[in-house]
C-alpha cells in the first residue's frame, strides 16, 4: 500500500521515494508486525483463555512435568503471528508482485489447516486433530498451486530447475516434475516446524533465524547486480519477499514476548504450519530448496528423529531415543527446558551461517 503511494505521489512529494527501497520497507515491516502483535496480543490471549478453558491438551505420553507446568495454557497463538504478517505485508509490500500473493496463499492456507486442527484438539480435549492423510492432501494441493505460480512467472530455463549450492552453473531440469518436488519441500518445511514446536520459545526463534537468512537470500537473488556479483541465479521479483521475511521476524519477536518461559500462549499448529510453509515457499521461489535443508537443519533433525524412532520401533520393537521428537529425548535425559531451548537456538544460528556461506562459496 505504502509502496504504491510512493509510486503515485513520489514526484509531488520526493520524501516518499524512500518507500521504493526494499531495505527500508523491510525495516518498516519488521517494526509494524512487532508493534501489531505487542498491541493486540494480550487481548487475543485473554479471549483464547476464556474460549478454550483448559487450554491446549497435553500429551499423556509426553514428559510428565508438562502435565503439571503447561496444563491450561491456551493455544492458537499463531493467529496473532498471522495477523501481524498479513497486516504488515499489505502495508509495506508491492501488491502487484505475484510472489507475495503466492507465499501469502501458502501461509494463510497452512494456517487455516493448522487452525482447524487446533480447534478440533481443543473442543474434543484430545491431542489428535483431523485425519493426517486429509491434512497432508490439503497441504500438497495448496503448496502445488503456489509452486505452479512460481513456475509460470519465472524464467523458463530456471523456474522448473533445481539449483545446487556451491555450484554456480549446475541446474537439474525437472520440467513438470518440479511442481511435486517444490510442493514436497513446502509441506515438509511446514510439518518440520510443527514437530519442533514442543517447548516454550523453541520453534519461534529458529523460524526467525531462518526468516532473516532467507530475507538476505531473496534480496540478493532478486537484485540483478548482486546476483551477478555473487554468481547466483537471478530470479526477478523475489527480492520483494524480503518484506514477508521481515514480517515473520517482527511478528515472531512480538510472539516470543508472550511465549517466553513460562509461556502465556502456544502458537499451536496454526502458527507452526503456517510459518514453516512460508519459509519453505520462499526457499522454493528463490531456487534455494537445498539450502533450506541446511538453514532449517534443526527442523530436519527433529523430523528425522521422529522417523527413526517410529521405523526402529516398528521394525525391531526398540526405540532409538528416550522420546521423540529430539527435544523430548534430552528432557528425558535430565536437561532443563531452558538449556535445551538455548542450545537448539545456538545450533540454528550455526546452521544458518553455514547455509549463508553457500552464497559466496561457488
Amino acid at each position: 500500500m505504502l509502496y504504491h503511494l510512493a509510486i503515485a505521489l513520489g514526484d509531488q512529494m520526493p520524501g516518499l521515494n524512500v518507500l521504493r527501497y526494499t531495505t527500508f520497507r523491510t525495516g518498516g515491516a519488521i517494526v509494524t508486525a512487532l508493534l501489531f502483535v505487542f498491541l493486540f496480543g494480550p487481548a487475543l490471549i485473554s479471549t483464547l483463555k476464556l474460549k478454550q478453558g483448559r487450554g491446549q491438551p497435553i500429551r499423556e505420553d509426553g514428559p510428565a512435568r508438562h502435565l503439571l507446568e503447561k496444563q491450561g495454557t491456551p493455544t492458537m497463538g499463531g493467529l496473532m503471528i498471522l495477523a501481524g504478517i498479513v497486516v504488515s505485508t499489505l502495508l509495506w509490500a508491492d501488491l502487484t508482485n505475484l510472489y507475495i500473493w503466492a507465499v501469502l496463499f501458502v501461509t494463510l492456507g497452512f494456517g487455516a489447516i493448522g487452525f482447524y486442527d487446533d480447534y478440533l484438539k481443543v473442543t474434543r480435549a484430545t491431542t489428535g486433530g483431523f485425519s493426517g492423510k486429509l491434512r497432508l492432501l490439503l497441504e500438497f494441493v495448496i503448496a502445488g498451486i503456489a509452486v505452479f505460480v512460481f513456475v509460470r512467472i519465472g524464467k523458463p530455463e530456471l523456474s522448473s530447475a533445481l539449483a545446487f549450492p556451491f555450484f554456480k552453473d549446475l541446474l537439474w531440469q525437472l520440467g513438470f516434475m518440479f511442481i511435486p518436488l517444490g510442493a514436497f519441500v513446502i509441506v515438509s518445511s511446514g510439518n518440520s516446524v510443527n514437530m519442533t514446536d514442543g517447548l516454550d520459545g523453541l520453534a519461534i526463534v529458529p523460524v526467525m533465524i531462518a526468516a532473516a537468512s532467507f530475507g538476505l537470500i531473496v534480496y540478493l537473488v532478486g537484485h540483478a547486480k548482486f546476483a551477478e556479483y555473487l554468481q547466483l541465479h537471478y530470479v526477478a521479483g523475489t527480492g520483494e519477499l524480503a518484506i514477508i521475511c521481515g514480517t515473520i521476524m517482527g511478528a515472531g519477536l512480538g510472539f516470543l514476548w508472550f511465549n517466553a518461559p513460562p509461556a502465556m500462549i502456544f502458537m499451536g499448529d496454526t502458527g507452526s504450519l503456517s510459518l514453516g510453509g512460508a519459509i519453505g515457499s520462499i526457499a522454493v521461489a528463490a531456487k534455494h530448496e537445498i539450502v533450506l535443508v541446511i538453514i532449517g537443519g534443526l527442523f530436519v533433525l527433529e523430523t528425522v528423529s521422529v522417523i527413526v524412532q517410529v521405523a526402529s520401533f516398528k521394525l525391531t520393537g526398540k526405540r532409538v531415543f528416550a522420546m521423540a521428537p529430539l527435544h523430548h529425548h534430552f528432557e528425558q535425559k535430565g536437561w532443563s527446558e531452558p538449556t535445551i531451548v538455548i542450545r537448539f537456538w545456538i545450533i540454528a544460528v550455526v546452521l544458518a551461517l553455514i547455509g549463508l556461506s553457500t552464497l559466496k562459496l561457488r
